[in-house]
């Protein structure tokens, strides 16, 4: 019986394993043939926790099989990279420039009350950023002059750009460095868009990239059904009609976000062809593991997975817990420090801070 025991579980480990291959690479496959597959990145965490278990199956029961769990943490060792780096302590040096990415969902300003010190703006004056790239940067009511006026008192050249539809969305650049130019990257979507703007960093023109993604268009119902399925609230058969609702949500927005990510993508490289240095920011909406993330990033270096530690979670609402806000750039920069600053949760995503130290030319 008990040969059977550990055989059986030998082969749910190799089962396992076969799966954390086909969830960590899923953002290798194309979102336009297999939406359902490539969305599957999003659940890498709950394969790698079981892979945890059978390390402690194993290490109590038969420790000679403990190198079939560590087998595929090896195979998957790529993707565990990307949703989990760990990287020794870095200090920025002098003469790094510091990048923030904040998606500030309106800087909350409904909430406001009379007189009240707006907590995101005042973050942002804060932080002390050379480069801010902000997403649902648009401000409602009496509030949004203050908060502007907050915002331009500290950085002297700024972009704000609204939704050239019906959409409430913004995208802004504050910055110290000069915007010599902006643009809006072409892409189809009602409600999010793409900034491309040029920066003048210490006489070096700097292209810098600000995204925001195809959202994965979950109301608010969605979010509050996934919290009760999380902590066990939903029957049965509720749950797996809110799963299958979900993923038909994710699946359909990656199917849309996907050739947002090529656009992007290809108008980066327009400019890095012809030998521009690269930042780029933003809520790609997907997981490190997307297809998105891979496309856009192809080329740079993400600067969470090369100097960040953690998964770094970015979005932080209903029990959804994942990093979907990125900053890279181009190898003539050198990342420092990269970390997710959970200090302030007015907005639903906590802002992602790096220092960025310019390398000589090779």
């Amino acid at each position: 019986m008990k040969k059977v025991i550990i055989w059986t579980v030998a082969v749910l480990n190799i089962i396992l394993i076969f799966m954390m291959l086909a969830v960590g690479y899923s953002g290798y496959l194309n979102p336009l043939s297999h939406p359902m597959w490539a969305s599957l990145g999003l659940f890498f965490p709950l394969f790698l926790l079981a892979n945890v278990c059978f390390v402690a199956f194993w290490c109590i029961f038969r420790w000679r099989m403990l190198w079939l769990p560590v087998l595929g943490f090896l195979l998957c060792f790529p993707p565990l990279r990307l949703y989990f780096p760990l990287n020794p302590p870095s200090s920025p040096p002098e003469g790094s420039i510091k990048v923030l990415s904040y998606n500030v969902m309106g800087f909350d300003s409904r909430h406001m009350e009379e007189n009240e010190v707006n907590q995101i703006a005042e973050y942002v004056v804060e932080s002390d950023a050379d480069i801010v790239c902000l997403q649902e940067s648009g401000k409602w009511g009496k509030w949004g002059q203050r908060i502007d006026s907050m915002l331009q008192a500290r950085y002297p050249h700024y972009v704000a750009t609204p939704h050239p539809g019906k959409s409430p969305d913004h995208l802004s650049v504050y910055s110290r460095f000069p915007v010599l130019s902006s643009e809006m990257i072409p892409f189809e979507s009602n409600q999010n868009f793409s900034m491309a703007y040029v920066l003048n960093v210490n006489g070096e023109r700097v292209l810098v990239v600000n995204n925001h993604l195809e959202s994965n268009k979950l109301s608010y119902d969605d979010k509050d059904s996934f919290d009760l399925m999380t902590r066990g609230k939903l029957s049965n058969d509720s749950a797996k009609h809110e799963t299958k609702h979900i993923f038909d949500k994710l699946a359909e927005a990656l199917k849309k976000r996907a050739p947002q990510a090529d656009a992007v993508a290809a108008y980066i490289q327009n400019y890095r062809d012809k030998g521009m240095s690269v930042i780029v920011c933003g809520d790609f909406n997907d997981s490190p593991l997307s297809y998105t993330h891979r496309k856009v990033c192809d080329g740079l270096t993400d600067c969470y997975v090369s100097s960040g530690n953690g998964p770094g979670f970015t979005y932080h609402q209903n029990r959804i817990y994942v990093r979907i806000d990125n900053i890279f750039c181009s190898d003539d920069w050198k990342p420092y420090a990269c970390k997710v600053d959970t200090k302030v949760a007015q907005s639903d995503h906590y802002p992602v801070v790096c220092w960025l130290k310019k390398q000589p030319k090779r």
